[in-house]
């Protein structure tokens, strides 16, 4: 059993490191300003990226990290990287390149299982072009199916948003740290509530891009992790061992 579920994780890095060195070799281009996401199939793209540069293939390039897990990789592998408000960046980035928790047809998406999901919203919506890297056990018909959505949440409102929440027929809980006790903090402070929605949402069908505007709504919310507002261009590997591309329109 130990076996098996050491070659499933092994496949599974395999499919994300697919998908994150075809983004990176498709999309990247030297002089670009580049958003780069955060979480396990995140990094490939990174790590193809810095890859990139040392061999000179790459040249010219300044990086928005999304969180601080993802700065240490830039640091691991020389990528220079500046803050959104740096005049580096000012201009806003020509690329984001990120992962997804589930991906609907549409290309719509939830993030956020790795707690950055507020400044990966920043890097998505400042970003001329988007890029999404995944693998196929990601794809979904209706999402939130499989995946709840997080929101992240200032602790002062922890109980008056849960209270809105559960009365609009959400499922709440709070996100719990591993190898800590308490509630996962984010890079800002706040709490993660992780949210499982029904069909419908304060007595209207539940879609993402309204959801997305809809729950922002409730006080205390600082942001969720419903990603509807720049379609990306989606990289899925397949497990025969291709990378399927995705863009909607």
């Amino acid at each position: 059993m130990e076996q098996d579920t050491i070659r499933l994780m092994n496949e599974a890095a395999l499919l994300k490191q697919r998908a994150g060195k075809a983004a990176a070799d498709s999309m990247v281009k030297s002089g670009m300003k580049l958003g780069l996401g955060t979480g396990s199939t995140a990094v490939y793209a990174v790590r193809r990226i810095g890859e990139l540069l040392a061999q000179g293939i790459l040249r010219d390039i300044c990086a928005f990290a999304t969180s601080f897990q993802t700065e240490i990789e830039c640091e691991k592998q020389n990528i220079p990287f500046y803050n959104l408000n740096s005049r580096e960046l000012s201009s806003g980035l020509d690329l984001t390149i990120d992962g997804a928790d589930e991906v609907d047809k549409q290309n719509n998406l939830i993030k956020g299982g790795g707690g950055a999901l507020l400044i990966e919203k920043l890097a998505a919506y400042a970003s001329s072009q988007y890029v999404i890297t995944i693998d196929e056990s990601k794809l979904t018909d209706r999402l939130g199916s499989g995946f709840p959505v997080p929101l992240e949440v200032i602790p002062a409102a922890r109980v008056q948003v849960t209270r809105v929440l559960e009365k609009h027929g959400a499922a709440v809980i709070l996100r719990e740290a591993l190898r800590k006790a308490g509630p996962v903090i984010t890079e800002h402070g706040n709490i993660i509530l992780d949210i499982r929605l029904g069909m419908e949402f304060h007595g209207s069908a539940v879609t993402p891009s309204l959801m997305e505007t809809e729950l922002n709504q409730i006080p205390g919310v600082v942001e969720n992790g419903f990603f509807t507002k720049n379609p990306p261009v989606v990289y899925v590997a397949r497990s025969n061992g291709t990378v399927e591309t995705r863009m909607i329109g």
